[in-house]
């Protein structure tokens, strides 16, 4: 079992996000006008300064319309083809990514 320290976590979060903003040719500022939070924020999550919440990760995955576990897998510039961390991490943000859509919909009534 590999285990990562919330730093590193923060740090591959800082670098991708940093990266896909980049490839998707955004500034931190159009990237924060997309997601509805500050300038800052972007700036703040790429310099390792902030932990966003869930909500601010899914507006701003929702706003570069990637699934929000892009913002945490290893890409070839943060793991040198370590296989046993990307299949890690998939699993970890899975896991919790869908507890997290579980107690979304538990709260949700259907009415007819």
């Amino acid at each position: 079992m590999i285990i990562m320290k919330s730093e590193d976590i923060q740090k591959r979060l800082a670098e991708n996000l940093r990266s896909i903003r980049k490839s998707q040719k955004l500034t931190q500022f159009e990237l924060a006008e997309k997601a509805d939070v500050s300038e800052d924020t972007i700036k703040s999550i790429e310099l390792c300064r902030f932990w966003p919440s869930e909500k601010t990760l899914a507006q701003i995955s929702c706003a570069l319309n990637i699934d929000i576990f892009h913002l945490f897998i290893p890409t070839s510039s943060t793991v040198s083809g370590d296989k046993e961390i990307e299949s890690f991490l998939k699993n970890v943000i899975t896991v919790k990514y869908s507890e997290y859509i579980k107690s979304l919909l538990s709260g949700l009534s259907y009415k007819k």
